[in-house]
């Protein structure tokens, strides 16, 4: 829906993706439109509307969510705001927001469709206001990612307001003006759209004592099966096995609700197929950029205690003497004691898509980091480097368990710079002379890489710590190498280098 508002899906009959005389004339099911299900009696096996009962045998339960819309005051007064959920929710937006006079658009929530749907506004011509409760955009990835998306969007004109919940529209005739965002600041808005989250339509099982979590979503096993005999749920209503966890989570994406909706159609009718569950694989495009990730991230692995290393890397997507390279930014975590590949978490502007689904593919088999390296993909200069990114993320990591890299993130870099004196440690940066010249990460001395076997013998204290960094990554792992050749005992990369800490936000010092 969110590509329909600026045209890159060209007209609304293309979002129908099934037409009820298709369903009647093809498939022989008796559709029956505009006739609410009022109740359930789980009992007697009877489905009541306002036209009639209908018994069954198995009953498929797939009625989705709806979208969550917050007690803000001002809202129930008002029209010209909408959720983005339906088709009816498309026109309002289509007539009202897309309108030559509004101008000033506020998206309330910076998920994936609340990012899909500002990206398509400015697309479209409005001047777009993206509004999160979370301190980064997209919360579901970590932090430092957020903050690239972030970065992006107010790149493409898109003003990005977090850590901000909204209790109050600005109301005049009915209409909403501005959007309250606190006691002395106001965001002028034409039209409002809400994208805060979703609750599942569940209400008509649970009095029927289904089993579900705390947002009502329905538990059910791999058959799809709910705990009340003969119904099964799927979509947006279900709730399935998490695989890492083994406990049930909600995942309320299309992919999910399909392969539910094929088991449980196939299972009433007395086959036996089987959807085992899932485990958070996302991706989201915003302008040139895009964000994936899967599996569990440091936040969800930190509060389920499981013990976890991880490595980050930026290498090409393509190699880098073919047009236009662009570089992948690929942060992985793994099992600390099994070394198994836990999640991972992308970002760039090529080629993401390919590289989380093989790291998907790789946590659903139990790989090892250490088999990232042997996985035999596709190579040719248009589409991968000959070290794809996922191998080199399985080669950081096969290096940091061999004591050959030891890696410390910017956010905990940042972190130890204020909490240890200056000169308690020494920072280096191994970029050239020219490259040092342009910019460089405070109280950091320059000593090339191509000159470091004879400059090193100016540090005589082997025990003091060194944070050596280059631009990305590579040279500052060949430094760290030289040094630990030459008897330095502490020794560690900053993640990322150059690149990554300027990606945060922080302003280089410049001689």
């Amino acid at each position: 829906m969110p590509y329909a508002l600026s045209g890159v899906i060209e007209n609304r009959q293309k979002l129908i993706v099934v037409k009820p005389d298709l369903m009647r004339n093809r498939f022989n099911i008796d559709v029956k439109l505009n006739e609410e299900v009022i109740d359930i009696d789980t009992d007697n096996k009877t489905v009541i509307t306002p036209k009639g009962k209908y018994t069954y045998d198995k009953l498929i339960f797939t009625t989705g969510a709806k979208s969550i819309v917050p007690p803000i005051k001002g809202i129930h007064t008002t029209d010209n705001w909408s959720t983005c959920r339906t088709m009816t929710d498309f026109d309002k937006i289509m007539k009202y927001a897309l309108a030559k006079e509004a101008k000033n658009i506020t998206v309330i929530g910076a998920g994936l469709i609340g990012i899909e749907v500002a990206e398509n506004l400015i697309e479209a011509g409005k001047n777009v206001t993206l509004i999160e409760g979370s301190k980064e955009v997209l919360p579901m990835w970590e932090s430092n990612f957020g903050f690239f998306a972030n970065q992006i969007l107010e790149d493409n004109k898109i003003s990005v307001i977090t850590n901000t919940f909204i209790n109050e529209f600005i109301t005049e005739n009915d209409k909403i003006t501005a959007v309250k965002i606190s006691d002395t600041k106001q965001i002028a808005t034409d039209f409002v759209i809400m994208s805060i989250g979703i609750k599942p339509n569940t209400e008509m099982l649970i009095k029927q004592g289904a089993e579900h979590l705390k947002n009502g979503a329905l538990k059910v096993n791999t058959s799809m099966e709910t705990s009340i005999k003969d119904v099964y749920a799927a979509g947006d209503n279900a709730a399935i096995r998490n695989l890492q966890t083994e406990e049930f989570d909600y995942f309320p994406l299309g992919t999910h609700s399909n392969k539910g909706g094929r088991t449980a159609g196939a299972n009433a009718v007395g086959k036996q197929l089987t959807f085992s569950g899932a485990y958070k694989t996302a991706i989201v495009q915003f302008f040139n950029f895009t964000m994936a990730r899967t599996g569990m991230n440091a936040t969800s692995l930190d509060n389920l205690k499981i013990p976890y290393n991880k490595v980050l890397s930026i290498s090409g997507a393509t190699p880098g003497y073919y047009p236009n390279p662009k570089d992948l930014i690929i942060e992985l975590y793994y099992h600390k004691e099994t070394k198994e590949i836990l999640g991972a978490e992308l970002f760039g502007e090529y080629g993401v898509d390919k590289r989380v689904d093989v790291l998907a593919t790789a946590i659903f088999a139990k790989l090892k980091v250490s088999d990232l390296s042997k996985l035999d993909l596709a190579y040719a200069p248009p589409f991968s480097p000959v070290k794809d990114p996922v191998v080199v993320a399985g080669f950081i990591s096969e290096n940091t368990l061999n004591n050959k890299c030891s890696q410390i993130s910017f956010v905990d870099f940042d972190s130890y710079v204020k909490t240890n004196a200056n000169e308690s440690y020494t920072i280096i940066d191994v970029r050239t002379i020219a490259e040092y010249q342009k910019g460089f990460i405070p109280n950091a001395i320059n000593m090339p890489l191509d000159s470091l076997r004879t400059s090193i013998k100016e540090l005589e204290n082997k025990e003091k710590p060194l944070l050596i960094y280059c631009q990305k990554g590579l040279r500052g792992y060949l430094a760290r190498l030289i040094f630990k050749h030459n008897g330095f005992k502490n020794i560690t990369s900053i993640a990322g280098g150059m690149k990554l800490w300027q990606m945060h936000g922080n302003i280089a010092i410049k001689n």
